[in-house]
């Protein structure tokens, strides 16, 4: 599952600065894990470029991955399906983002 694209379930009761319409998250969360929740990474076409913003390509457009956003989401309930997997190169761009906002160094 880990560096699989989905697209999430719209969040009808969305406010503020939460995310309103189609969405779609990478699944961060290892393979080894074998739980209810799932952690992912939303993406977003509209946000700024910056080195812990990796791009990907999803549904033919470029978009990025927002790893500071990290959430745990239900999978049964919250991912609709699956639109694809990131690359080899996509995923180290985003592991790499990972460890610079985690300070994993």
């Amino acid at each position: 599952m880990r560096g699989e694209i989905y697209e999430l379930r719209a969040n009808r009761h969305a406010e503020g600065h939460e995310q309103r319409g189609r969405r779609y998250a990478v699944i961060i969360q290892s393979d080894a894990l074998l739980l209810s929740t799932v952690v992912a990474a939303p993406t977003s076409t509209g946000s700024w470029t910056s080195s812990f913003h990796p791009e990907i390509e999803v549904a033919g457009r470029r978009t990025k991955v927002l790893v500071e956003q990290l959430q745990a989401i239900d999978a049964e309930r919250m991912l609709a399906h699956k639109v694809g997997e990131v690359s080899v190169d996509e995923q180290r761009e985003i592991d790499r983002a990972l460890a610079l906002v985690l300070g994993l160094f």
